[in-house]
């Protein structure tokens, strides 16, 4: 599809010309539902856990029925998605969601609980919550692959920035809608929500056209599964991205420990939790709609290294507050620069990773991910347990301030990292299929 002649199109769509592009468009909408999706069902599964057993050390169980099989299938699961057609792999993974919210929703019926004993249902909980770790090991290379090849490379930029939108706004509706649906409904009419919301998304999905499957040469399994992991550590300004977002998360996330702020520290009830706990995202959103008009295009990786250091510093003010406003605030600011940490970090993975192989790299980045986020909090827990609470997110943000000097001064490559420029929107055509 050729873009509108010079003239006309709006200034708007001349800073953001990807969304001028209708299978990027139609990528958006099953980031976005199926984001919104996982995170009602991650809401409801949680508060339902804990309703029916009353146990916090059952929350952490579905927790790492999920973590588990992320991690361990994520550099198998590079692999084959490299080795197929990316919309179909997609496509796979959406029926996989579907048959686990068919599940989880037969679960919550009352016929079925009338003849399942309650650890009965918390075992197929976590079997569901296991498959679905399964299933985001697939589709997070499968998604990343896909949405490199619905928008030229010239504009990864802007894609990426709204693909990060897309994320950000799944994140924060799906919770609340969650709750809305647990409240007004119940659990049950929830999970059939959760079923027909992804149901829905194999409209959008089966629009987008086949794409081609690009492989230089067939090689061994275990060679094939090792590819991403040596990419990456051999390619200085991804390895430097990936390790600054992994130890910045690692040291420096605060939310793990967000109840003992609540009960503790700032002394206020559940809606304030609520609040402090969507304030990241918000900021992230904030940020996301921003980026849409005022496009990254200019020193990326020193822009990358500021932001990380803001989000140190926004840490340790939230650590040191003792007023709700404020802490509300310095959360709000993590969540500023963490999205801009994202979107520079996902375009950079984009630029920089080869066709063939980006399965395998966004395999290896999952790991980065999931390893930073679960161990983040088993790290801020443990800090807290030695240091006490403030002083573990003090520290934290300092150890993330000491991870940007570290990798400034060993990451020029990172650091000096550019973007491709952007083209003429009027000249950008859809990608061609060979």
């Amino acid at each position: 599809m050729t873009l509108p002649a010079s003239g006309a199109v709006p200034r708007f769509f001349e800073k953001n010309p990807a969304l001028l592009l209708r299978e990027f468009k139609l990528f958006l909408s099953v980031r976005f539902g199926l984001i919104f999706a996982l995170n009602m069902q991650s809401t409801i599964i949680y508060y339902w856990v804990y309703h029916i057993t009353n146990d916090k050390l059952a929350l952490g169980f579905v927790g790492l029925a999920e973590v588990i099989p992320a991690v361990a299938f994520s550099l198998f699961s590079g692999h084959i998605v490299d080795l197929n057609e990316k919309r179909k792999m997609v496509l796979l993974c959406i029926c996989g969601y579907i048959f686990l919210a068919l599940g989880l929703a037969w679960l919550t019926l009352g016929s079925t609980q009338n003849y399942l004993s309650l650890s009965t249902i918390l075992k197929f909980v976590y079997f569901f919550v296991f498959i679905g770790g399964a299933i985001r090991a697939f589709y997070g290379p499968s998604g990343f692959s896909l949405s490199g090849l619905v928008v030229p490379r010239e504009l990864y930029p802007n894609a990426t920035s709204w693909s990060s939108m897309a994320w950000q706004l799944g994140s924060v509706l799906g919770p609340l809608s969650g709750g809305f649906l647990i409240a007004s409904f119940g659990i049950e009419i929830g999970m059939f929500s959760i079923l027909a919301a992804e149901l829905l998304l194999l409209v959008p999905i089966l629009l987008i056209k086949p794409k081609p499957v690009i492989i230089k040469e067939k090689e061994p399994v275990l060679t094939s599964l090792t590819q991403g992991l040596r990419f990456v550590v051999k390619t200085p300004a991804l390895l430097g991205a990936q390790c600054l977002d992994m130890f910045s998360v690692l040291f420096g996330g605060a939310v793990a420990l967000l109840p003992v702020f609540q009960k503790e520290i700032l002394m206020v009830d559940e809606t304030g939790f609520g609040i402090l706990r969507a304030a990241p995202g918000i900021g992230a959103l904030c940020t996301m709609l921003l980026l849409a008009f005022i496009p990254l295009k200019t020193n990326p990786g020193k822009k990358l290294f500021i932001a990380v250091t803001g989000f140190g510093l926004s840490i340790i003010g939230f650590g040191l507050s003792t007023h709700f406003l404020l802490s509300f605030f310095m959360l709000m600011l993590s969540g500023i620069f963490d999205a801009v940490s994202v979107v520079i970090r996902s375009t950079i993975l984009q630029l920089l990773t080869p066709d063939h192989m980006r399965g395998r790299v966004s395999a290896v980045n999952t790991i980065f991910i999931s390893s930073s986020n679960e161990l983040g909090d088993f790290e801020s827990g443990v800090m807290a347990h030695w240091l006490g609470t403030v002083r573990a997110v003090v520290t934290g943000g300092c150890i993330t301030l000491s991870v940007v000097a570290l990798t400034f001064a060993s990451a020029p490559q990172l650091r000096n990292f550019s973007f491709i420029p952007k083209m003429d929107p009027n000249k950008i055509t859809e990608p061609e299929i060979t």
